[in-house]
């Protein structure tokens, strides 16, 4: 096991990881804010080599020398932290595979200035976006608004980003954006938009 932030923040100039055979569990953020590292290799790294990819989940990322990023097809979900503090990242795809983006996903992610979130979503954790300040147009093709893994108040997910953010959705279902829990309180940020296949 590797236990959750085991490495968080503290290895500035860890570059490469190799995830052994016997490692059975990852815990949430082990290597997040490891702005230095380029590659995992072993058990659960992606066919890039940038992401673990633990039963579906993209557990970590590793952020060096991009500054856009693609997530692969095999993502079922992003994982509780999973791009924290990833401070060069400016442009995120999130495929149609991907269904839940989990909590704090992408929290503090301050050069992040784009988001696609694909129309597989179903889900979007509390703070998932957060304190993203330079984020300023977020596509969310789902035409049913993602529901929250935490409903309440303190969803949060898109608060602290650039003034004058835009949210562009399904223009057939922009009412429904406006009026869903949690949404609502971005009402004046979505917009309509036309999505291609």
């Amino acid at each position: 096991t590797i236990g959750s932030k085991a490495f968080a923040s503290c290895c500035y100039a860890l570059t490469s990881v190799t995830i052994p055979d016997s490692v059975t569990t990852i815990g949430e953020g082990a290597f997040g804010g490891c702005d230095a590292l380029k590659a995992f290799y072993g058990k659960f790294a992606s066919t890039d080599n940038r992401c673990l990819i633990v039963d579906g989940v993209l557990n970590s990322f590793a952020p060096a020398g991009l500054t856009e990023y693609t997530i692969p097809n095999s993502v079922m979900a992003i994982g509780d932290s999973a791009f924290r503090y990833c401070s060069a990242l400016t442009s995120v795809t999130i495929p149609d595979s991907v269904t839940m983006i989990l909590i704090s996903a992408f929290r503090d992610c301050d050069a992040l200035t784009s988001v696609t979130i694909g129309n597989g979503v179903t889900t979007i954790g509390s703070y998932a976006f957060y304190n993203c300040d330079a984020l300023k147009e977020v596509y969310c093709e789902p035409t049913t608004p993602p529901t929250a893994n935490r409903i309440g108040s303190n969803w949060s997910a898109f608060n602290g980003n650039a003034s004058g953010r835009k949210i562009y959705v399904p223009t057939a279902s922009v009412d429904a954006y406006k009026a869903a829990t949690n949404w609502i309180e971005y009402a004046d940020a979505i917009e309509p938009y036309t999505f291609t296949e």
